[in-house]
């Protein structure tokens, strides 16, 4: 499986007990979502390799309690340690209406009510406190805070975002 055709599950960040069970903190709001995996790809080095899930269940907020097929003792648990874990984007629920997955507007169009085309998203950034459309405007970066209040439409025929942002903003970089 090739890691594009996936998205990030969370990490494996401590082991629960010396049986070989894992904790894998979660990237997702609604966690409960992947307590019914069959199945998950770990990477190691640059691979996606598929481990088969025994049982799983949450265990305190972000946190999920698992058992992989075949690791049945520490040192097979320290294998797994700080590596990450993927899925099929397949195993995503459809979004619909101004709802979206951040892997699924890359290369969308975005399209501001007052300056129109003001060039393509090419990332989110989630690691500041608020995260951030990353859009290539010819060369130079222009970031808008990822606000509901902001966007007006998702148009996935198109491949474009509508969006109003605070009057100023978008000046800020295109001057």
């Amino acid at each position: 499986m090739r890691k594009e055709k996936c998205f990030y599950v969370g990490t494996v960040v401590n082991k629960f007990s010396f049986k070989g069970e894992l904790l894998v903190k979660l990237d997702t709001d609604e966690p409960e979502l992947f307590t019914e995996m069959e199945s998950v790809f770990i990477e190691i080095g640059k691979n996606l390799v598929p481990f088969f899930i025994e049982r799983s269940q949450l265990h305190k907020s972000l946190l999920l309690r698992v058992k992989i097929e075949d690791i049945d003792d520490d040192a097979g648990a320290d294998t797994l340690m700080k590596r990450d874990l993927y899925l099929p984007l397949d195993f995503l629920p459809k979004l619909e209406g101004n709802k979206f997955y951040f892997h699924e507007v890359l290369n969308y169009k975005m399209i501001d009510t007052t300056h129109g085309d003001i060039g393509t998203i090419t990332g989110i950034n989630d690691t500041t406190s608020q995260a951030l459309f990353e859009i290539d405007n010819n060369g130079s970066e222009i970031l808008i805070p990822l606000n509901d209040h902001f966007i007006d439409k998702v148009d996935r025929e198109n491949k474009t975002i509508t969006i109003t942002t605070p009057e100023g903003l978008i000046d800020l970089y295109l001057s």
